[in-house]
């Protein structure tokens, strides 16, 4: 396992990762979550995403299960959290958003789901208009001061308001946010790769990304249609189905194959290849899928620039 650090910070977190999206609750019950997760420590991985939102909790809840049962040490692991959706179906208003009260109450309920002391990572998961971002900086500086979040972050903010962000951090002497988690992948780039790239240098800010697979559409697997209980046969997930353009996977398939790598492998690795990008989230419902999407960091030198001019050439 290669390992990164978040950003300019020293954390180090392996530049493979596992998140619990949609798997984890849904797809996969505690006894398959657990032989996922050792399956990701035995690969050297470090960094373990969840969120409030996922599963209503209980994808927290198997997890933390997962890594109490496995008895690995805590400083051997890191762990995320996500706040802003709330933890039932129909929350309330003060059980949903960033506001102080619920920034610091889903802080607690996570800590408890996931059985530990402190959150490694803990993410703003999207901007909330009807709270003053100040509020939503204050609210996680006093956690990490309380010592039971050590980094926070944002996922999926515009790049203004994650200056803005940083702004109140740098004008009140408060603790910034050290990273992004954003959607990335061969799909779906502009974010990253021009939205967020003033804020690289700017921030020193640290990407941890999810769906390098765009929800499986990059395995090839939809080519002829949607396989019952894959993630987009699901009746929760239909919009999924509405936000992934499938029509340019047929252009990238062949150069996976040249390459002599499977479609996820090379989806995977491409996604490694950018340099702001911390760390890459796989998620998985079979241990054979996460064994196999592994194998992408040994393939990274096959994708030099090449290979990158190609994929640009094919998207475009």
């Amino acid at each position: 396992m290669e390992y990164r650090r978040l950003g300019t910070s020293g954390l180090k977190l392996s530049a493979l990762s596992f998140g619990t999206w949609v798997t984890f609750g849904r797809q996969v019950d505690a006894t398959c979550a657990r032989a996922l997760v050792s399956c990701a420590i035995d690969h050297g991985v470090n960094y373990f995403d969840s969120s409030e939102t996922y599963s209503a909790g209980m994808a927290e809840t198997l997890l933390g299960s997962a890594l109490k049962q496995l008895e690995i040490p805590r400083d051997a692991f890191c762990v995320s959290s996500k706040v802003f959706f709330g933890a039932c179906s129909d929350p309330k208003p003060t059980q949903r958003g960033l506001s102080r009260k619920h920034v610091t109450e889903a802080c607690h309920q996570a800590l408890k789901r996931l059985q530990v002391d402190y959150l490694d990572c803990y993410f703003c998961h999207r901007p909330d208009p009807e709270t003053p971002i100040a509020e939503t900086v204050w609210a996680m500086d006093t956690l990490i001061r309380q010592g039971k979040v050590l980094y926070w972050g944002t996922s999926e903010w515009p790049a203004a308001a994650i200056r803005e962000a940083y702004a109140v951090a740098s004008r009140e002497h408060l603790h910034a946010p050290t990273m992004e988690q954003p959607q990335y992948n061969l799909l779906h780039r502009q974010r990253v790769e021009a939205e967020y790239a003033p804020l690289y240098d700017s921030f020193g800010m640290g990407l941890t990304t999810w769906s390098p697979l765009a929800s499986g559409v990059l395995t090839g697997k939809y080519a002829r249609g949607i396989p019952e209980g894959s993630r987009l046969s699901l009746t929760s997930y239909k919009w999924l189905q509405e936000r992934v353009d499938m029509t340019r996977v047929p252009k990238l398939l062949p150069i996976a194959a040249d390459l002599g790598l499977s479609p996820a492998q090379f989806a995977i690795a491409w996604c490694l290849k950018n340099p702001h990008v911390s760390t890459v989230m796989l998620g998985a419902t079979k241990r054979d899928q996460l064994e196999e999407n592994f194998k992408a960091l040994d393939m990274l030198d096959k994708i030099d620039d090449a290979v990158l001019k190609q994929v640009n050439v094919a998207l475009t």
